[in-house]
């Protein structure tokens, strides 16, 4: 099993897609094993994206993640960072595939719903910096069996 961080950005929050959009992981067979709204500060968006913060866009960027309540979630599964940067689709609403998350509900290139971290490091990183040890609520559901075989 693999562990992903996502966002559901302030834009998903306001435009009340939350429950729409984790319903999409639920329904592929991963799992949410830990969820909170919270604030984006300032300080913590500059731990998040400290590869950003002397790049020119980045006060955008940063005006953007702390304007509005985000909803940041662990979701577990196989291949997790793959699956759930294949359901997301491409960065911009505008050249993401239709079926998508972004496809159906983004025509924007920031405005884009949902953050998803790029790979293991950084799923690692970034769920530390969202969630503590005991904030995260490992399960197996009761479908599972009808979702992958014992070998997987």
């Amino acid at each position: 099993m693999e562990r992903t961080l996502i966002l559901l950005k302030p834009d998903c929050v306001q435009r009340r897609l939350m429950g729409r959009i984790l319903t999409r992981f639920e329904d592929k067979g991963l799992n949410i094993v830990a969820m909170k709204m919270m604030q984006v500060t300032p300080e913590l968006a500059k731990h998040h994206y400290a590869e950003h913060v002397e790049k020119p866009f980045y006060p955008g960027l940063e005006k953007f993640i702390t304007g509005a309540p985000v909803v940041a979630a662990v979701i577990e599964g196989l291949e997790a960072i793959r699956v759930v940067r294949e359901l997301l689709g491409a960065t911009s609403g505008l050249k993401a595939a239709a079926g998508t998350i972004r496809g159906d509900f983004s025509s924007s290139r920031q405005m884009n719903l949902v953050h998803a971290s790029d790979g293991p490091e950084a799923a690692a990183r970034e769920i530390e910096l969202y969630f503590a040890a005991g904030e995260i609520c490992a399960y197996s559901p009761t479908v599972t069996p009808w979702l992958k075989a014992d070998d997987e």
